[in-house]
């Protein structure tokens, strides 16, 4: 993490602030994605579920609805903001099961034992990813399934690209790539590397199929406002927020007016929307 900081600080700090205050908004983002994670997930009716990096409590709760009332679902987290939005969010699942929110480290918790576990973009972030998902795999039941969605390359994901070059030009200084195998949402770009990692943990069985879909970054009367509106996510919210983080206000606001029109050439009758890549895991 930049200036050393752990993970735990990283999400506890301004960033899980930040995120939890526009729940809403990521979650409107990732919804295509969202839903291609639980097709391939197929919880039954009954199960009980672990949610990995829960967040503020979507997935969570999609889970809950899924299960139903005989059934038990589990988020984990370690950001008290984000799981303040989640717990606050509880009644959104009627008729669905029985919901938790704990703050914890999955990697190294024992949170009990579970049919199924899932996760929305929550593994990439692992200190260890060894560690992670071995404890994972020990906390499924005999015949439970991992289900998980991370990002493929940066390249592939145009939602993310496209303003990262927008910034670039405009840095004193590139900042270097992420050392190897290290926190951060491209980690696991490599599937054939990310099936040798599950294995290693004791899954013994790995499928990563691709999955793309398009995602709606911003919407507006009209293409302007629609490509601020994707400016302010892709600037506060996506993988490309670190560039102009600490930028000061002058580089700032070029940063936003390069990525508004950027975003603008590909807006469309009032929507920017743009490509993710993902990889969709199932470990068994």
């Amino acid at each position: 993490m930049a200036g050393g900081i752990t993970q735990t600080e990283y999400w506890n700090g301004e960033v899980g602030t930040r995120w939890a205050r526009n729940q809403a908004v990521l979650d409107a983002v990732f919804a295509p994605l969202t839903e291609a994670l639980f097709a391939r997930a197929g919880l039954r009716s009954g199960a009980s579920v672990l949610d990995i990096g829960c967040g503020s409590g979507a997935t969570t709760l999609e889970a809950a609805r899924r299960v139903g009332a005989a059934g038990r679902v589990t988020g984990a987290d370690i950001s008290a903001p984000l799981l303040a939005v989640a717990r606050g969010r509880g009644g959104e699942a009627p008729g669905g099961a029985p919901v938790t929110f704990l703050e914890a480290d999955v990697e190294q918790a024992d949170l009990g034992s579970f049919d199924a576990a899932l996760s929305r973009f929550g593994v990439m972030f692992f200190p260890e990813s060894p560690r992670a998902f071995g404890n994972i795999r020990r906390m499924l039941r005999p015949g439970g399934q991992l289900t998980f969605l991370c990002w493929r390359s940066l390249p592939e994901n145009l939602w993310v690209q496209v303003p990262r070059e927008a910034v670039i030009p405009l840095l004193p200084e590139v900042p270097p790539p992420p050392a190897p195998d290290t926190p951060g949402p491209f980690r696991f770009a490599d599937a054939e590397a990310l099936g040798a990692l599950l294995r290693s943990a004791g899954f013994g069985t790995v499928a990563c199929e691709p999955v793309d879909r398009d995602v709606v970054l911003g919407r507006g009367e009209t293409d302007a406002e629609a490509a601020g509106a994707a400016a302010h996510v892709a600037l506060n919210l996506g993988p490309s927020s670190h560039l102009v983080r600490q930028a000061e206000p002058d580089l700032r606001a070029r940063a936003e007016a390069a990525v508004t029109e950027a975003l603008r050439r590909h807006a469309s009758g009032g929507t920017v929307a743009l490509r993710a890549a993902c990889w969709l895991v199932q470990a068994g």
